[in-house]
């Protein structure tokens, strides 16, 4: 063991530091570096595309008002797919969120009092757009101060077979025969509770759920429920009356038969009773009536005889005709229907008291279009586009006017007068409070008689005076 250990240290001895050979490390001038993995070029292509798409979407969706809209994305959807495809695209995008918004604050010139409250613009959209309430906050949003849903029957239907939804460019309009599809009350039902926040904003007591804005429910009834029934619009005010500012009562298309004045005077004093009974710590939306497209004179006096002595606050008239003439069967709606639209709402506001207010809808297309509406006695228009407000501020701008004076104006001058009520003088007591009334009512009587004649003689063909001016000239 000894001599082992001296073996070992004359070992070590032997070994200097020097001697220990250490790794060394050479650095090149010169090192590789892996390849890029993209040129240049491309990379600037792909930031080229990405800031020109993200400036478009900003332009899509911060501006309903853009050109993009009007010039470019509307035609796309239009040309590209049938018109029921279309739609329910454009629904299901107000649905996701990323529809555009309207960034613009409505001119004053636009606001009114409709009711009980302001709202902000004239402009609503009309009910068959939004038929099952899947885009209500992305209407709005696009800057309508009325969205109308529906029309929602109580059990779901399907509609009519398609296809039931025809263009027609070269006259400016649009024939449907959608039949009321619905999901029915119970979808519509649930998405209208969705929509309710835990907390809602101070100082906003809408369904609509925004200061200066309506949502309207529209109610129909099954096509397997009995023609002369008022149970299926009873039963829409009982189930969706507290969650819409305005319930429309509609009785224009697959029920005219409600439109006889006996069974319409049950209806509306039903759906009236109630309105009036929904619970105290509910809403209590207004009710509004939508009476068919196609009446003559006599049906729209009868019909307004019957609306004036019931609770009803508004009155609708569609903005569509049964059309005869196309290829195609339906509603024809758009351009073609201004000039009727126009005359029977006329007829309406001179049966009816300024109490109760009338909603314009059809051909509206332009600025000029919904200020013919208030000029005929409409308190609101409805229209499927929101592009209007912009050229309906530049027409009253050039009257002078706001949209409110010229929808009082016209109320004023138009609408039926309302007597009032005379107390009944008791035996002995003067009969001049009696002979007042009674010649109130002469006057109201001959006023209207007067109205009609000028109606009436507006309609003689030209050829009758051209006829009287020669007989004229003969005798002399």
């Amino acid at each position: 063991m000894a001599s082992l250990q001296q073996a070992t240290s004359r070992l070590l001895t032997r070994v200097s530091p020097r001697s220990i050979v250490h790794p060394t490390y050479t650095r090149h001038l010169f090192s590789k570096s892996v390849p890029p993995t993209r040129s240049s070029l491309r990379t600037g292509v792909y930031a080229t595309v990405f800031a020109v798409s993200a400036g478009l979407f900003a332009v899509y969706y911060f501006d309903a008002r853009s050109a993009l809209h009007r010039y470019v994305l509307t035609p796309v959807v239009r040309y590209a797919f049938d018109p029921e495809t279309g739609h329910k695209l454009a629904v299901k995008v107000l649905q996701s969120g990323l529809a555009p918004r309207d960034p613009v604050s409505d001119d004053l010139r636009l606001r009114i009092k409709i009711w009980d409250g302001d709202v902000t613009n004239p402009v609503g959209v009309a009910a068959g757009f939004d038929k099952d309430g899947e885009g209500i906050d992305g209407l709005f949003n696009l800057g309508f101060s009325w969205v109308e849903i529906g029309s929602v029957t109580p059990k779901p239907q399907p509609g009519n077979p398609r296809p039931r939804v025809f263009h027609l460019p070269e006259d400016g309009g649009l024939i449907n025969r959608y039949g009321f599809p619905s999901q029915g009350h119970a979808a519509m039902l649930s998405r209208l509770r969705a929509r309710i926040p835990a907390f809602n904003e101070p100082g906003v007591n809408h369904a609509s759920l925004r200061d200066g804005a309506l949502l309207a429910v529209n109610l129909g009834k099954n096509k397997d429920s009995p023609a002369d029934a008022v149970d299926d619009y009873v039963l829409g005010v009982k189930t969706l009356g507290p969650y819409a500012d305005v319930l429309v009562v509609n009785v224009s298309t697959v029920i005219q038969g409600l439109q006889n004045r006996d069974l319409l005077e049950k209806l509306l004093k039903s759906v009236t009773q109630a309105r009036d009974e929904l619970p105290t710590s509910a809403r209590k939306p207004k009710l509004v009536l939508k009476i068919a497209p196609d009446l003559d004179d006599n049906q729209i006096t009868d019909i307004a005889d019957v609306i004036k002595k019931s609770k009803i606050d508004g009155v609708v008239r569609p903005a569509y005709l049964i059309n005869h003439n196309k290829h195609e069967q339906g509603g024809l709606s758009g351009r073609p229907v201004k000039p009727y639209s126009l005359k029977a709402l006329g007829a309406l506001r001179r049966e009816l008291p300024a109490s109760i207010l009338l909603f314009g809808c059809g051909g509206i297309n332009t600025g000029v279009d919904a200020l013919d509406y208030a000029k005929a006695g409409a308190s609101m228009v409805q229209v499927y586009t929101g592009r209007i407000k912009d050229e309906l501020v530049e027409e009253l701008a050039k009257e002078g006017k706001t949209w409110s004076e010229v929808v009082h104006e016209s109320i004023e001058r138009l609408s039926l007068k309302e007597i009032p009520p005379v107390k009944k003088p008791k035996a002995g007591e003067s009969t001049v409070i009696q002979l007042i009334s009674e010649a109130k009512e002469l006057h109201e009587l001959l006023d209207k008689l007067g109205r009609r004649m000028e109606e009436y003689l507006q309609r003689l063909p030209h050829k009758v005076e051209v006829l009287f001016n020669t007989c004229a000239h003969c005798c002399t």
